[in-house]
């Protein structure tokens, strides 16, 4: 397996994600920039750039998660990108293993169509501190499961990664949040979640400006 990298958007999408629900497992998908991508390629570099948060309570319904998948498809190709994983938060905060998330099924069909895609585990031990350190574990899959891969493949896009998610968490981010789950609910929501992106631009140009400066 490559290295893989986060960009700033996607590991908060899955903090945020995980902070809006905490008595709840949630689950989403990870986005792969696809001129990166090289067709066939069993083994190679991710540069994922986005996460769609999907439910928090309809993750064993089927024809919601067909919905989904069928509109998130559609969201990829429209901006060359590739549904290149999965992530998930178990709901009971001990579990922060692959096989007690769910999802699963969903994960396994997405390594049917692209054989190097990862699933994200959120590490709820260390959702609280993760300041210091990432609160997530990266698998791959080989022979068949889910293993846990080197941390030292997996990569951030900037330097400010964890701060930028510890300021969007103090400022109440995670309740502005829309999911699958929430669309379905009401269809005016979106669930790209735009409007965070471009406060997390806002805040990654200001790091930006604040680093030349030093």
């Amino acid at each position: 397996m490559g290295e893989v990298t986060l960009d700033t958007v996607a590991y908060a999408k899955i903090m945020l994600h995980a902070a809006s629900y905490p008595h709840c497992a949630v689950t989403g998908v990870l986005l792969a920039d696809g001129s990166k991508i090289r067709d066939g390629a069993k083994s190679q570099d991710l540069d994922i750039v986005d996460a769609i948060p999907l439910f928090h309570h309809s993750h064993y319904l089927s024809p919601m998660a067909e919905v989904a998948m069928t509109q998130v498809d559609a969201l990829a190709q429209a901006n060359n990108r590739v549904i290149a994983g999965y992530y998930a938060a178990c709901e009971n905060f001990r579990d922060n293993t692959v096989e007690k998330c769910p999802g699963q099924k969903i994960a396994e069909k997405i390594v049917e169509f692209f054989p190097s895609a990862v699933f994200v585990v959120v590490d709820n031990k260390k959702f609280k501190h993760h300041l210091s350190n990432p609160a997530i574990k990266l698998h791959n899959y080989s022979e068949g499961k889910w293993k846990v891969m080197d941390a030292n493949k997996v990569l951030f896009q900037t330097p400010y990664v964890l701060e930028t998610v510890s300021l969007l968490l103090h400022k109440g981010v995670q309740k502005d949040l829309v999911d699958f789950d929430n669309y379905l609910d009401d269809i005016s929501q979106d669930w790209t979640n735009l409007g965070i992106e471009k406060l997390i631009a806002s805040i990654n140009a200001s790091n930006s400006i604040d680093f030349k400066n030093e």
